[in-house]
């Protein structure tokens, strides 16, 4: 009798709990509605870039591919909508603007909207995605109480945990598809315009004051290469082509100002 009365007495506890959890989450919803706006715009993004690979639901890949990179710049716009809510006609205001990450990814998703698929294209835009949208993910779940959907808060804490490995990779992928772009001209799968346009956002992603993962890389792919090609055995000439290649590329470098 007593284990029974027990259990009554838990169940309108839980009830009332979870009652107050959901009024919780909806008055956080209610008063956040562009972050969770911005939320559910990065797990488009991710869903239509399963879709493009995966295509189960879609059988028009390019849709997905078109779609993904729409919802990266429906979220670039509306973080500058957060970060500089006041438009200005001015040099100054286009400065502040071209300083924002935000900017940066929504010129790289006009840069391929209407070029020929390129899946690698995706990949950094899904992992910025995944790991802004598991980060606010968290946040919504401890509006419905510490201990709920303990599942969901393991595989969020093991996206926190490889965070810097992910922005790592999202800046190689970044500096990869310079070349790689290069070479789809030759294919004839991309405009001449494109490479001009790409060289702009890599120097805006070098600058970025938030983020100095691509700097990192490029350092690092730099040290790696001359590594390589100053050891004795390689050949003379191959090295001094890469040390010019490697030359060019350091006065292309813009100049960079201090993190914020």
């Amino acid at each position: 009798m007593s284990d029974s009365r027990n259990e009554t007495e838990e169940t309108p506890s839980n009830s009332q709990s979870n009652a107050k959890g959901i009024a919780t989450f909806v008055a956080h919803v209610s008063s956040h509605k562009i972050d969770v706006a911005l939320w559910a715009i990065r797990l488009a993004t991710i869903f239509f870039t399963f879709f493009y690979i995966l295509p189960i639901f879609y059988t028009n890949s390019y849709a997905c591919y078109q779609r993904a990179l729409i919802s990266n710049a429906a979220t670039s716009a509306l973080r500058l909508q957060q970060r500089l809510p006041r438009v200005q006609l001015s040099r100054e205001f286009l400065g502040l603007l071209l300083l924002e990450d935000s900017c940066h990814y929504l010129l790289y998703s006009l840069i391929f909207l209407y070029t020929s698929p390129i899946t690698l294209v995706l990949l950094p835009i899904f992992l910025f995605a995944l790991l802004h949208s598991a980060s606010y993910s968290l946040t919504l779940l401890d509006q419905l109480g510490q201990h709920s959907w303990f599942g969901a808060r393991i595989l969020i804490s093991l996206v926190d945990f490889q965070q810097r490995n992910i922005l790592r990779l999202i800046a190689f992928t970044e500096i990869f598809l310079m070349p790689l772009i290069i070479f789809m001209i030759f294919m004839g799968r991309m405009s001449l315009l494109a490479p001009f346009m790409y060289y702009r956002f890599l120097t805006l992603r070098y600058s970025s004051r938030r983020n100095p993962f691509t700097r990192q890389v490029f350092y690092e792919l730099r040290m790696v290469v001359e590594m390589q090609v100053n050891k004795p055995t390689f050949p003379v000439g191959i090295r001094n082509f890469v040390h010019t290649i490697i030359g060019f590329i350091i006065r292309l470098a813009p100049p960079t100002t201090p993190a914020q």
